[in-house]
């Protein structure tokens, strides 16, 4: 199989060749037809995450080994399975689902894989993903059928997709006209922009320091748009939602994108931090307790939240976010262009099976 991998971090991506998997047991073969770009990949191609107070978290040190095919968000068709592996055949279309435990304990087993805390396996992290022309999925319950979604949409749903639809989870009950504050209009933010529209909420604030972000998000839906940029952004927010609000969701989740967020919770408010951007947040005790304060971290989603989404998907209530494909063999370009803030909504790698 060819890949586009991490040679060294920090360096372009080198078109390599490594050996294509054999499926064993519930194993299923996967060729790779759509790849998102996800900002993840950056952190993994610089091989670090920033954790505050000048301090880096390697990810060699959490087992992340080199040469790599990154991409987590991968759709792909089915060309070999396993000898024990039942549900899906070969030719299926299917959304991988990528964030793998050790499989085996009950974590796993009740399909709360991104949680296991055993072993992570997850594809283009620990194991070789979408950026090479197969993957392997453990097995076919980790196989999800997009219907008749738009394959290149579908992928992004793997990582964006399912990470905002959990978040969003984690942040209700709220009611539909109580504001909910999204923290970034990336792909993230424009993806929980539509979840929420299909869930039927009537009161989204985006926050992005863009203007052209700004203005993509009012387009994909959002109801009001704030500066992040500059001191006062928590007072920005609560002038436009006419007063501090329940749930803030930070799709950045940086020290100064923390700060304002945690600034314009209310009584009983809720924070969900999702991005990776890095830093630190100092909380003041007791006001957490006076305040009945929640933080809360929402790391991607399991299986359940993937089929969950994509029923909406299917059903129609949930409209797709701006997705441009770039071929496979792009894969260093699209990066870059990404970690240039060059990319609005999603870019997806489209492999020449597609």
């Amino acid at each position: 199989m060819r890949a586009w991998a991490v040679v060294e971090n920090g360096k372009p991506l080198q078109e390599i060749e490594l050996p294509t998997p054999e499926p064993k047991g519930t194993e299923v073969l996967v060729e790779v037809t759509y790849c998102g770009v996800c900002h993840s990949d950056l952190h993994i191609w610089e091989g670090y995450y920033d954790v505050g107070g000048g301090q880096k978290m390697s990810l060699a040190d959490r087992g992340v080994t080199l040469p790599l095919a990154m991409g987590h968000e991968i759709v792909g068709r089915v060309v070999k399975l396993g000898p024990d592996a039942k549900g899906v055949k070969v030719g299926d279309i299917r959304i991988v689902y990528p964030w793998l435990g050790c499989g085996t304990c009950e974590t796993c087993l009740a399909e709360e894989d991104n949680m296991c805390v055993k072993a992570a396996r997850s594809l283009g992290v620990y194991a070789n993903g979408g950026y090479g022309t197969h993957v392997i999925a453990p097995h076919p319950r980790h196989l999800i059928d997009p219907g008749k979604v738009d394959p290149a949409v579908a992928a992004t749903y793997a990582c964006s997709g399912i990470t905002v639809y959990s978040a969003i989870k984690k942040a209700m009950p709220v009611p539909p006209d109580e504001a909910i504050v999204l923290v970034g209009a990336g792909g993230l933010g424009l993806n929980a922009i539509k979840v929420l529209l299909a869930l039927k909420h009537q009161n989204i604030i985006s926050v992005d320091i863009s203007p052209e972000k700004r203005e993509t998000a009012l387009q994909a839906g959002a109801h009001k748009v704030v500066d992040g940029t500059g001191p006062d952004v928590a007072k920005r927010i609560i002038e436009a939602a006419g007063g501090p609000v329940l749930a803030v969701i930070d799709l950045v989740n940086g020290t100064q994108t923390a700060r304002f967020a945690f600034g314009a919770l209310r009584k009983g408010g809720k924070l969900i931090q999702v991005g990776l951007f890095g830093g630190e947040l100092m909380l003041p005790l007791p006001i957490m307790a006076i305040r009945a304060l929640t933080v809360q971290g929402s790391y991607v989603g399991n299986p359940k939240e993937l089929r969950e989404l994509i029923k909406l998907a299917q059903e129609g209530s949930l409209s797709a976010l701006p997705v441009a494909t770039v071929p496979q063999n792009q894969a260093d370009s699209a990066l870059m262009r990404l970690r240039d803030g060059k990319v609005t909504g999603r870019l997806v790698l489209k492999a020449e099976a597609a």
